[in-house]
């Protein structure tokens, strides 16, 4: 069984555990194939992990009544409403009643302070890494803005973890132009973050003495606290 099995695994189990009722047979029935794929196609390539994750999340709607998102991510004040959407249940199995009322419903999301990010289920399946950077992009933009480092080896930018493992998994020096290409940014800003993980101590230059860097790799001390 892979990592991301035994995570999946015991991140649905935990939500199991901690539901009855409805809420329970939601996600029994509403968490299926297609979620799960996003999970490991995009979500776990991009995190890693599911923490403050949760799946077919119960919000209260604008009649007094109860839906559920796919999933929610809830961090530091952040509340971001994920839905997975299949080309055929939108397009030709629901009424127009129906469509309305899907777009009402994410309009009362965003006024009730959700941030709203939607993917097709082909997008999903056939083009995982689109769905991956820019989950990526959101989450490390917002938490750019709104979080500060606790400390040198505290918890890290999310994109500063993407890169630590992208260097991890990558096995050879990286350059700018990897990060550019994993997280779809431009060459500038890509070094400015290289730059300032090297003074973070999280990156080496890969040949000391150099007047410009061009290649990184691993602190050893962030490497060693990654392959525990």
């Amino acid at each position: 069984m892979s990592v991301f099995d035994t995570s999946y695994e015991a991140f649905i189990q935990e939500h199991t555990r901690k539901r009855k009722g409805e809420r329970l047979r939601r996600l029994l029935e509403g968490h299926g194939h297609a979620e799960r794929l996003f999970l490991k196609q995009v979500w776990w390539r991009a995190l890693g992990e599911f923490l403050y994750l949760h799946p077919e999340f119960e919000v209260k709607d604008f009649r007094d009544g109860t839906r559920y998102i796919d999933f929610a991510y809830m961090r530091q004040g952040l509340k971001l409403a994920i839905e997975i959407d299949g080309y055929a249940t939108h397009a030709s199995e629901i009424s127009r009643t129906q469509f309305s009322d899907g777009l009402i419903r994410q309009n009362h999301l965003m006024i009730d302070g959700w941030k709203v990010l939607r993917f097709s289920y082909d997008d999903v399946k056939n083009r995982p890494r689109m769905c991956e950077q820019i989950i990526l992009q959101f989450i490390g933009k917002y938490f750019s803005e709104q979080h500060k480092e606790q400390d040198q080896y505290g918890e890290l930018r999310i994109i500063e973890q993407t890169i630590c493992r992208l260097a991890l998994s990558h096995g050879k020096a990286i350059s700018p132009r990897h990060v550019s290409e994993h997280l779809q940014f431009g060459i500038k800003k890509s070094r400015n973050i290289l730059h300032q993980m090297k003074e973070k101590q999280l990156l080496v230059p890969a040949v000391e003495g150099q007047q410009r860097i061009r290649c990184y790799h691993l602190h050893p001390r962030v490497a060693a606290q990654m392959v525990r």
